[in-house]
């Protein structure tokens, strides 16, 4: 009986049914292949991004195979907008149990060239926006009797390469907020988890360094994965870090 128990309990841990998540920037790349997979595990998806056709084409798509879905046209790190983004997704849906901040910007040059208005649209995506909607949706979160919010990270946070210094000063600062949300917000019954992800096929590599070995880098599928498994965890168990790498990531050892 207690081995038949554990295999039911598997069975329906593969399941998002009736869970409703904000995916910011997940109009493309990473984010629309965690909207795609969340939506594979039959979760609500709300689809968040600056581009708001962008958005509204990928909700459209998830209709289509029978999935709940809503687009949010909005600037993560607008705080008007940012709020209001919250608002409408809980609105739209009764509730809101995940929250993904993967929203993420980057300007590759050196310090001496990087300007006030790029280091200031790098931090305002990657480090505003997810503070200013974990502030938002974590009322909302402890009032409904929890939720998890998921930040996604890189190995800039972890280590340093030239030419980026707007990017890992954001995203080390995203991995610091990360955790100290889950130290504030456990209490709340609200996770809070940081994915250090490594590099991924998409444009943000892809359209910047088209010299890139592409065979070094991942499907960024099998990070969307990761978050799925996050969302699927026991309630009684919290992830505050994890990494996903591939198998010939250079930016990491």
């Amino acid at each position: 009986m207690n081995a038949l128990s554990t295999s039911d309990n598997l069975v329906n841990s593969n399941t998002l049914a009736g869970k409703n998540v904000l995916v910011t920037g997940g109009a493309s790349g990473l984010g629309a292949a965690i909207c795609h997979v969340l939506a594979e595990a039959n979760a609500n998806i709300i689809v968040g991004d600056i581009r708001k056709d962008a958005a509204a084409e990928l909700a459209d798509a998830l209709r289509k195979n029978d999935i709940k879905a809503h687009a949010i046209g909005f600037d993560v790190g607008n705080p008007i907008e940012a709020g209001r983004a919250i608002e409408e997704s809980i609105k739209a849906f009764g509730r809101l149990d995940g929250l993904v901040n993967n929203a993420g910007v980057d300007v590759t040059c050196s310090v001496q060239e990087l300007s006030f208005q790029d280091w200031d649209k790098v931090l305002h995506t990657n480090l505003y926006g997810p503070f200013l909607l974990s502030k938002y949706v974590a009322p909302y979160m402890q009032r409904q009797g929890g939720g998890h919010i998921i930040n996604i990270t890189s190995t800039a946070a972890k280590r340093a390469w030239p030419n980026a210094s707007a990017y890992h000063a954001s995203k080390w600062g995203l991995l610091g907020l990360s955790h100290a949300l889950h130290a504030e917000l456990r209490p709340q019954n609200i996770k809070v988890t940081a994915v250090v992800a490594g590099g991924m096929k998409t444009p943000f590599l892809l359209d910047r360094f088209p010299d890139i070995d592409a065979a070094t880098l991942q499907d960024p599928i099998n990070v969307a994965k990761t978050v799925r498994f996050l969302l699927l965890l026991p309630d009684e168990t919290v992830v505050p870090e994890i990494t996903v790498l591939p198998m010939k990531e250079t930016s990491w050892p």
